[in-house]
């Protein structure tokens, strides 16, 4: 039973990829600082795969506690990392801090990679790395446009850092570059936690249905869409999860050709935001309270994914639709509504 060390566990993405990686036989280990995540989300894994994670509560911007890590784990074969910020808006306003913590926290793991010989490294990535692309669908070949923010700067440099380590490595690399994550697992019991202000679509969405905020604001409907509004490809986040597996399967079958390989994860078409919200009231029956407002700095006008490399090389296939992501995103919510006094105290979400 290999054992893996998921960075960010006790995030979104991260708790969905720890409960796929023990039903597919592995043994996990998290490190979460949970500056921006629930220890909570532990509590619903271990309902889910019966299993109890261990959990270091470690800043992976601090070296030697990060080494620590490693010290006591000597056996590890891989690493899924996620811990970084997210957030596109709070990155404009604080650039530092995001260039320190997620470029901080992918050095201090390469490191240990190189040290203690740790044969594969899955680096979760993003679509905001294309930037405003020249064309669309964008496939792993389509130029690297400037990114629209400094959060996806953190995800293209981190790339590229990882593309450099890479060549003179051991150790075997995928890049994942993620679209718009979205739903959460079918049993309700892990999802996405939006405590502040909901920044991305889908829980601003739940947030307004639910009735913790009172409108969804649309931001911008003079985009050069379909139908002026922002244009995304979304991907159920079990879907994602389950990526990761194939990904590092596909690198413990010595099948890649490089030492560092990229893949897109969406869907692979191109939803805007006003039928991202017709979907989620068809499914659920429910009229949503919303009105247009400015554009946000930052936001990318659309994009959309070609997802046929992931298809054939990882054998990877998206299972749950656009209305699975709904239907399972607002299935949380209601958990979350009638159990929000063990979710009030999470300051944010790791990503």
């Amino acid at each position: 039973m290999a054992k893996i060390l998921v960075s960010g566990g006790g995030g979104y993405i991260g708790s969905h990829t720890i409960v796929d990686l023990i039903e597919s036989g592995y043994e996990v280990i998290s490190v979460d600082n949970h500056s921006r995540s629930s220890e909570n989300m532990f509590k619903g894994v271990e309902t889910i795969s019966g299993v109890k994670v261990k959990n270091y509560k470690v800043d992976l911007c601090n070296f030697d506690d990060t080494f620590a890590i490693f010290q006591e784990n000597p056996d590890l074969a891989g690493i899924i990392h996620f811990a970084a910020y997210k957030s596109v808006p709070e990155s404009v306003e604080k650039p530092i801090v995001y260039f320190e913590n997620n470029l901080g926290t992918l050095i201090n793991l390469l490191k240990c990679v190189q040290e203690f010989n740790i044969p594969y490294f899955v680096f979760s990535s993003s679509c905001t790395v294309y930037g405003n692309a020249d064309s669309i669908p964008v496939t792993e070949k389509t130029p690297l446009n400037t990114p629209t923010s400094p959060y996806g700067y953190t995800k293209q440099m981190g790339e590229q850092i990882v593309h450099e380590f890479a060549k003179t490595s051991d150790a075997s690399f995928i890049i994942l570059r993620y679209f718009n994550v979205a739903g959460a697992h079918p049993t309700a019991r892990i999802g996405e936690m939006t405590p502040g202000k909901p920044e991305f679509l889908v829980p601003a969405i739940m947030q307004t249905a639910i009735g913790r905020i009172p409108k969804l604001i649309v931001h911008g409907n003079d985009y050069p869409t379909r139908d002026g509004t922002c244009m995304r490809d979304f991907i159920h986040v079990c879907d994602l999860a389950r990526a990761h597996i194939l990904g590092l399967q596909y690198l413990e079958a010595k099948n890649n050709r490089e030492n560092c390989e990229v893949y897109n994860l969406g869907l692979g078409n191109g939803i805007t935001v006003k039928e991202a919200i017709h979907a989620f009231e068809k499914v659920t029956g429910i009229k949503l309270n919303y009105e247009f407002g400015p554009r946000r700095p930052g936001d990318v006008e659309a994009i959309y994914a070609d997802n046929a490399l992931a298809m054939k090389t990882l054998e990877w296939e998206p299972i749950f639709s656009l209305e699975d992501i709904m239907s399972t995103a607002w299935k949380w919510e209601q958990r979350l509504k009638a159990d929000e006094t063990v979710f009030t105290s999470t300051p944010g979400e790791l990503n």
